[in-house]
């Protein structure tokens, strides 16, 4: 057989010659005949096509580190200092941070990614005893991965070629030099990918332990959904601020028209996908632990965090398998005790406004609830004996902190509240937090290892995680990259958009996850205790419901940062202060007053990533993206 080093248009577009790049296969065995004679072999190429699946969850991934949920610690290490420079100085085209496209500075090499996908769907047929019904599978989850890496591409840069095939190195200087797409070509194509694998796609995964993370047919359809609910929405979908995107051959990249079809192309898809899990015994996650003698309200708090970090619960459409789970808890959880001072970090920290965004305990958003005490938000208030479970009683706070729904208290660890787990599994002996300057339990001591708004996160620590000593022994789980919930409520806002006027489908579906979440449904919630009772009547009021909704659910799992991008949100929230309270307090009193942290300012250049400008003057057909 003829051997051929295969070079995709990624790797020749990040050097100078095609010459200059020389594929290597798993195993540094430099033959594609050997890399896929036999099964194994195959088996080994597959994990590699699984292994550049962006890192959701870590410090190395955008979406979870480019948003304005979660804020650093100015004592800045090597683990975070990409998402601290995005957020303080801004990115550059020299050196771009998190860099997709290139595989530099905290980015993964998705166009190699891309390459590999296109290697073993040209080669895996010829592994000798590899049966016909496993490759027709392993073939599906590639196809499914190619679209994936595509898709995440098109995400952060907008639109980008096309990679069909692998480019021989014979290929003609001509043929090495590509041109990026048209976003509704690079939309279509990445669909086209993903009907072709999902039959030949399991329902499920034959056996969990060994085979989490792998692609099912649920999965593939819910990336459909979320590939077209993208490309529908305002950011793709006539978009005027990128009329000019223009190449040499007179082709636009985007389309300056919107077109509504997307949105019912993306609602079908929604509705298709949510069948198929249904199908599949995909459900939405309810607690349920009979070892634990613990109230119903506590049972709610855990709620939010049981979902990302129940390994094997049946809400999980396609997770992050080969994930670390105790580098995230210890990034984000407070020091509760003098043993824990060299243990924990608090890299991750939430935001005032994250705080803020949470509904109040009548399931509406706080500066709508005219029970809610909105414009004395920040002042003192001492807690009451009904938040025995969500506060301490008799706790001077604020009023910020009170009268709010489960999944606040449940997502956000706050001074004066409580934290169950980490050893402690009785609600009414858990540890109680106090985030004054001093305070042993996650206040400021020294100049490092503490939150800088005075918030943590618990939603991403599992509660059976604990300490032996000085010792973390977390419980392991998977990151979720596709939930249920998610998946209903991007079908509750693609429907919306469909619709003059919202229908009994659009609230049902983001009703099971407030009804879940403790809430009532939408109508009673906003005819009862809202200043704009008829909100949910309209479709502008209903999109803002949902998109709120989202933002709460789905807090600090790596999705805001893509959802305001593409709700042409991202310019007015990021350009918002970054806030907390004042870590220097003692008193309550100095305590509670806000703290504003600095950030970049944030403009339209800064929606979508550069490209290395090294790239853009070695291929005069790419054109930059707008500013850079």
């Amino acid at each position: 057989m003829k051997k051929t080093l295969l070079a995709t248009v990624s790797a020749l577009l990040l050097c100078t010659s095609c010459n200059k790049y020389l594929d290597v296969i798993p195993d540094n065995v430099a033959t594609l005949d050997h890399a896929f004679r036999d099964r194994v072999g195959t088996q080994r190429f597959l994990a590699t096509c699984y292994s550049k699946i962006p890192r959701v969850g870590t410090l190395n991934e955008i979406g979870f580190m480019g948003g304005d949920d979660l804020w650093f610690h100015p004592d800045i290490d090597n683990k975070i200092q990409y998402a601290y420079s995005l957020a303080l100085e801004g990115n550059n085209n020299q050196r771009p941070y998190f860099s997709n496209w290139h595989g530099i500075e905290a980015g993964l090499a998705l166009w190699q990614a891309i390459r590999d996908c296109n290697t073993f769907l040209a080669n895996a047929h010829k592994a000798r005893d590899l049966d016909g019904f496993e490759l027709k599978q392993w073939l599906a989850e590639v196809k499914t991965l190619k679209a994936f890496y595509h898709f995440y591409l098109m995400k952060q840069y907008g639109p980008i070629p096309v990679m069909r095939d692998n480019l021989p190195i014979s290929a003609a200087p001509e043929e090495v030099l590509v041109y990026r797409q048209p976003v509704d070509d690079v939309v279509n194509y990445i669909v086209q990918l993903l009907d072709e694998a999902a039959p030949d796609l399991p329902l499920e995964v034959a056996n969990e332990v060994t085979e989490e993370g792998r692609i099912t047919r649920p999965a593939a359809l819910a990336i459909k959904a979320q590939v077209l609910v993208t490309a529908a929405s305002p950011l793709f979908n006539g978009n005027p601020d990128y009329t000019g995107m223009t190449d040499d051959r007179g082709v636009k990249l985007f389309s300056a028209t919107f077109d509504p079809a997307k949105w019912l192309r993306a609602a079908e898809a929604c509705k298709n996908a949510i069948d198929t899990c249904h199908e599949a015994g995909i459900q939405l996650y309810e607690f349920n632990n009979p070892s634990l003698q613990i109230s119903d309200s506590t049972k709610l708090v855990l709620l939010p965090g049981q979902i990302v970090t129940d390994k094997y619960n049946r809400e999980r459409i396609w997770s992050l398998s080969s994930f670390v789970s105790s580098q995230l808890e210890l990034a984000t959880i407070p020091r509760l005790h003098g043993d824990h001072e060299n243990v924990v970090f608090q890299r991750l920290v939430p935001t005032l406004k994250i705080a803020e965004m949470f509904y109040s305990s009548n399931g509406v958003p706080i500066n709508e609830d005219p029970h809610y005490k909105y414009n004395e938000r920040y002042e003192l208030a001492v807690t009451p004996q009904d938040h025995q479970y969500y506060m301490q009683p008799g706790f001077v706070t604020a009023n910020l902190h009170l009268n709010r729904e489960p999944r606040f208290y449940g997502s956000i660890a706050v001074d004066g509240g409580w934290w169950f787990g980490l050893g402690r599994l009785d609600d009414k002996q858990q540890w109680p937090l106090n985030f004054r300057l001093g305070s042993m339990t996650g206040g400021r001591i020294g100049t490092a290892r503490y939150s800088v708004t005075t918030f943590y996160i618990k939603k991403l620590c599992n509660y059976y995680s604990t300490y032996n000593g000085k010792t973390f022994v977390g419980k392991r789980f998977d990151f979720p990259l596709i939930r249920l919930a998610d998946l209903y409520l991007m079908y509750a806002e693609a429907l919306n958009e469909t619709l003059a006027a919202p229908s009994q489908d659009v609230f049902y579906y983001i009703d099971l996850v407030r009804r879940r979440a403790g809430l009532q449904g939408v109508a009673e919630s906003w005819t009862q205790h809202s200043i704009f009772p008829g909100k949910f009547q309209n479709k502008d009021g209903m999109r803002e419901i949902i998109h709120q909704e989202r933002n709460i659910e789905l807090a600090f799992e790596g999705h805001r940062f893509w959802d305001l991008r593409r709700w042409k949100k991202a310019i007015s929230s990021y350009n918002q202060p970054i806030m907390g309270w004042n870590t220097e307090g003692v008193t309550a009193q100095d305590f509670y007053q806000p703290v504003t942290w600095n950030r970049k300012p944030y403009g339209l250049r800064d929606i979508l990533w550069p490209i290395m400008q090294d790239e853009i003057l070695r291929n005069n057909k790419l054109i930059q993206n707008p500013g850079w």
